[in-house]
């Protein structure tokens, strides 16, 4: 059941915050925790981009105004107490002051436990390679593949996908497994591609698949 949340009804914290969790919209990556107070999230909601209260400067802050790098907003939902945000966005650019794509980079759990836990999804690697390419899109590092299909566009994604599908007929139609087994991968890779820089969320796509079931 969804409830509907007036801005006023919030519960801000004894200095006028409320803590406001940003996450990617189409990856649904956690990209960073920041703090609101009701003339910042008034803003918010005018503007559809983000703007925060600075606890460090004492002053108003607009995501992105001097580096660019703004967050557009999806969808706003408060949890069930009313004492913090969960803000949607799509980010035009590293959240972090880093130049990350998420403030949140440190993995604390023991590697095999991280793995082992993602392992038991067979599908958990679409998620992965999903959150990956969100971070080559954002921090556009130097000589990766991904950052060069994102700053050549749209036309050389769109004929990546074209040209790997035919490789993918072609394998299928010579019979050869391990030739399909590769460049069914090749298609996947450009097609999650695709879908980032169309701004559609892999779970859509999913969701029309269990439709269709």
């Amino acid at each position: 059941m969804t409830t509907e949340w007036n801005w006023e009804q919030l519960k801000f914290d004894e200095n006028g915050l409320i803590p406001a969790i940003v996450q990617d919209a189409v990856s649904k990556t956690v990209l960073t925790l920041a703090y609101m107070n009701r003339e910042s999230l008034q803003k918010s909601l005018e503007t559809k981009e983000t703007w925060f209260w600075s606890r460090s400067r004492q002053e108003l802050w607009h995501k992105g105004a001097t580096s660019g790098n703004t967050q557009r907003i999806v969808s706003m939902k408060a949890d069930c107490d009313g004492d913090s945000l969960v803000v949607q966005v799509v980010p035009n650019g590293p959240a972090c002051h880093t130049g990350a794509y998420s403030c949140f980079a440190g993995e604390m759990l023991p590697e095999e436990e991280s793995t082992e836990k993602s392992g038991s999804d067979r599908y958990a690697i679409l998620g992965e390679l999903e959150q990956l390419i969100a971070e080559r899109e954002a921090e556009r590092p130097e000589g990766s593949y991904t950052t060069y299909l994102f700053e050549k566009g749209v036309d050389k994604i769109l004929k990546k996908v074209g040209e790997e599908a035919a490789e993918v007929i072609i394998a299928a139609k010579n019979r050869d497994s391990q030739e399909l087994r590769y460049e069914a991968s090749d298609l996947i890779f450009h097609l999650l591609v695709l879908l980032r820089e169309q701004k559609l969320p892999l779970d859509e796509v999913l969701s029309e698949l269990k439709r269709r079931r």
